[in-house]
């Protein structure tokens, strides 16, 4: 068994609407309250990291399943959206929705896309970032798949 560990260092001046930073080996940034939460909106938020997080662990796997099932994409992409829910000041987040677009290049079957269908719903319970939220988050997939013409 490997276990990997990864660490963050984080720089807080103290109070609401504070800019403070954040770094890892390669993610250096300021981290504030987003504006749509009325702060002062500078570098990047939970919201976003745990979107990112969750968006870059499923387009990777999702990617890596692809490789060894031998298809091979034309274009892959993907729009990921974040619902957080604001309620009596309890902070929620409720749902992230990935919207991943694969087209396989123009020589691919019928059954290359079923595969790739099953892939893409399997690629979302194999992330782990999917799996460490489930059960708190709700995941939705809509995928847009298709062959290349």
């Amino acid at each position: 068994m490997a276990v990997h560990h990864f660490h963050l260092k984080s720089d807080w001046p103290g109070g609401r609407n504070s800019v403070g930073t954040i770094q890892a080996d390669k993610l250096h940034t300021d981290i504030s309250i987003p504006k749509e939460m009325d702060g002062p909106d500078i570098g990047t938020n939970p919201d976003e990291m745990l979107l990112g997080a969750a968006a870059t662990c499923y387009i990777i796997t999702l990617a890596a399943m692809m490789e060894r099932a031998g298809l091979s994409e034309k274009e892959m992409n993907m729009d990921s959206e974040g619902v957080v829910d604001v309620t009596n000041g309890v902070i929620t987040y409720k749902e992230i929705i990935h919207r991943p677009r694969v087209v396989l290049e123009n020589n691919a079957s019928r059954e290359d896309l079923i595969q790739l269908e099953k892939l893409a719903e399997k690629a979302e319970s194999s992330c782990m970032i999917s799996r460490a939220i489930q059960g708190n988050v709700t995941l939705t997939l809509k995928p847009d798949l298709t062959i290349a013409e």
